[in-house]
């Protein structure tokens, strides 16, 4: 209890910030969950029933986290530690990035992250986490309260390092295990497995030959994408590195590049001129900056906060909206007649493009919290996506508008894949890009993705245009456009 009394004082000092920590977020989920029931058992015994009802009918009245948030939470963690190349321990000992926070994790965290990524079948980080919580406990000696023992771990591990493919490994811990525990059922049926593999994989071993190569040939072969959350290898370490940093683009694409004011050509523009900053030539990706105030900011904050849903994407064979694992963040859609700063915002993105918004659609803003993100994608919808935005009635995605809504402490980049370009989340900013080509043609090189929050809280809001409305202000043409605006 003076665990828990302790961290509710820390929380309570600066609840925003102790949520923004996602090793906060994790042991809070935690700590209403696995551990409440714990506490429940301990009361019982202690305190009496009575005492317990009193206690656990907030569960009715604050609505407590679920298993599946204890689940959610566990994997943004483990996301977060493999986009940033997190250490397992350093991450235990609450460093993230090089940053050192006050939150540590005990060997009874680090075992349920490890049992969570054991239930979700990720048996890498079941083994990098069980190691971890089995470093702890022998650390923690006169820990009275831990709810696993050297077996369990054992048990986690040896499975786990067998479906990893090392079986001789595998076979060692469980021999560990059946010393602590010689009547174990399932170690001692698993032994059996174990043994009998290795003796499988010898005699297989004789009869591959004098060059040792493998039975079955590994292809080569370029795997299709038939899925805009499935991307290859090559394109995910872009998007890793894209995302710490360790990719840029090359001395002669940011050699051209400029900051101006620009007026384009609206009166207005001409006694307050927009602040714009050149991010990539071709394609022209702009940021303009000062682009959004504070007050509208909170305005669109406070509207969109009780309407927020899981965010969701279109199947591209169906056309139908729905939820995703490559997409992780809430959502809401503002509609410009219901508060005049929400026409103010649709006015000053007409200004900054050139474009039509009669074809636009509604202003959506996202959150994103620890470990939300957007793998990469596109805005515009391909050839073969014939149902897209078959409601709308207004063509493609001509263009996009990204307004930034807050700093993120660490993460949160936007990053374009095949440009080695990342746009980094400012509060206030905006970004533009054209999704097409003057010919209609989507331009691939757009495809884009939001890097998971490491720390802190991302907010922006999207204003995606459509081609309906465009035809004389973005004539088309027969050949691709050279980046250049309506205007």
């Amino acid at each position: 209890m003076d665990e828990y009394q302790r961290e509710h004082a820390d929380a309570a000092s600066d609840i925003t910030a102790y949520v923004s920590n996602p090793i906060n977020a994790y042991l809070l989920t935690k700590r209403l969950t696995t551990d409440w029931r714990q506490v429940e058992n301990l009361m019982q015994h202690d305190v009496g029933t009575d005492f317990v009802q009193n206690l656990t009918q907030y569960r009715y009245v604050l609505k407590f986290p679920s298993d599946e948030d204890l689940n959610g939470a566990a994997v943004a963690l483990l996301r977060l530690q493999d986009t940033y190349q997190l250490d397992t321990s350093s991450v235990a000992r609450g460093k993230l990035n090089g940053i050192q926070y006050s939150t540590e994790m005990s060997s009874d965290d680090c075992f349920e992250l490890g049992r969570q990524s054991y239930v979700n079948r990720d048996y890498y980080h079941t083994v990098l986490w069980m190691n971890e919580a089995m470093s702890r406990m022998l650390q923690e000696q006169h820990n009275q309260t831990q709810s696993f023992t050297r077996a369990d771990v054992l048990e986690y591990l040896a499975f786990s390092t067998y479906k990893e493919g090392n079986v001789e490994s595998a076979l060692t811990m469980t021999n560990e295990l059946l010393q602590l525990l010689p009547d174990h059922e399932r170690a001692n049926g698993n032994k059996k497995f174990y043994e009998k593999e290795i003796a499988h994989q010898m005699e297989m071993g004789k009869m591959k030959g004098d060059d040792g190569s493998d039975e079955m040939p590994v292809s080569d072969l370029h795997v299709t994408k038939t899925d805009p959350g499935v991307f290859d290898l090559t394109e995910r370490t872009a998007y890793e590195m894209l995302c710490r940093g360790e990719l840029k683009p090359s001395p002669a694409e940011i050699r051209p590049l400029r900051c101006r004011y620009v007026n384009n050509n609206v009166d207005f523009l001409r006694l307050a001129p927009l602040k714009l900053e050149e991010a990539f030539m071709d394609p022209y990706i702009v940021i303009y900056h000062d682009a959004m105030y504070d007050s509208e900011i909170e305005v669109l904050k406070r509207m969109a906060r009780p309407r927020f849903r899981r965010a969701t994407v279109q199947n591209s064979v169906t056309g139908a909206l729905e939820t995703a694992n490559y997409r992780i963040s809430k959502s809401a859609w503002l509609k410009t007649p219901e508060h005049e700063i929400i026409g103010t915002v649709v006015q000053r993105t007409a200004d900054m493009t050139g474009l039509d918004m009669d074809s636009a659609e509604e202003l959506q803003v996202v959150n994103y919290g620890i470990g939300g993100h957007y793998e990469p994608h596109f805005d515009f919808a391909r050839r073969e996506e014939k149902l897209a935005f078959e409601g709308l009635n207004l063509g493609n995605r001509i263009a996009t508008m990204l307004f930034y809504m807050s700093d993120v402490q660490q993460g949160g980049a936007t990053v374009f894949t095949s440009l080695r370009t990342a746009l980094w989340p400012k509060k206030g900013t905006a970004a533009f890009w054209m999704n097409l080509h003057r010919s209609g043609e989507g331009d691939a090189r757009t495809r884009h993705a939001a890097c998971p929050v490491l720390t802190g809280s991302k907010w922006v809001s999207n204003k995606w245009i459509h081609e309906r409305g465009q035809e004389f202000r973005r004539p088309c043409a027969l050949e691709e456009d050279h980046g250049d605006f309506a205007i």
